[in-house]
C-alpha cells in the first residue's frame, strides 16, 4: 500500500507558502490604494480599479461603475483628505487570478468645519490580475459600519 503522508505534508507547506505570499500581496495592494489616496489625484487612485470595475461606495448610495465611476467619487471624497487604516481582515483566494480581500477600516476625514471626523467602515475589494499581470480592484464595496 502506498503512503502519501510526504505528498501531503509537501501540499501543506505549498499551501501555507501560498497563503503567505497571497497575504503579503493583498496587504501591499491595500497600502497602495491607501497611499495612492494621499495623492488626492483622482485619476491616479481610479487608475488602480478594472475597465469593468463595480463599485459600492463609503460615504455615497450610488451605484458607479468603471474607472470613470471610481473617478468621479473620488473626486468628492479626496476633498475629505482622507487617512484610513485596515483594523481587521480576511483574504481568500478566488483562483490564481483573483482574491477576496474583506474586514473593517477606519478612515480620517476633514469634517468641513476645520475638524476632523473618524468614520468606521466594513469593506470587501475583489481584485483580479489584468493582462499585465497587474493586481487591479474589479468590485469594491465599503459601507459606514452600523452602531
Amino acid at each position: 500500500m502506498f503512503n502519501n503522508k510526504g505528498g501531503e505534508k509537501f501540499m501543506q507547506n505549498v499551501e501555507q507558502q501560498t497563503t503567505s505570499e497571497l497575504t503579503e500581496t493583498a496587504k501591499a495592494n491595500m497600502s497602495l490604494w491607501l497611499e495612492t489616496l494621499g495623492t488626492k489625484d483622482p485619476k491616479k487612485v481610479a487608475a488602480i480599479y478594472t475597465e469593468d470595475a463595480t463599485f459600492l461606495p463609503t460615504v455615497s448610495g450610488d451605484f458607479k461603475r468603471g474607472k470613470k465611476g471610481a473617478e468621479e467619487y473620488f473626486e468628492h471624497f479626496l476633498a475629505k483628505n482622507p487617512e484610513g487604516e485596515v483594523t481587521e481582515e480576511v483574504i481568500a483566494s478566488m483562483g490564481e487570478d483573483a482574491y477576496l480581500h474583506c474586514g473593517m477600516y477606519t478612515f480620517k476625514l476633514d469634517d468641513g468645519d476645520g475638524g476632523r471626523t473618524t468614520v468606521q467602515a466594513r469593506f470587501s475589494y475583489v481584485w483580479k490580475k489584468n493582462g499585465d499581470n497587474e493586481w487591479k480592484i474589479n468590485h469594491h464595496h465599503s459601507s459606514v459600519r452600523p452602531e
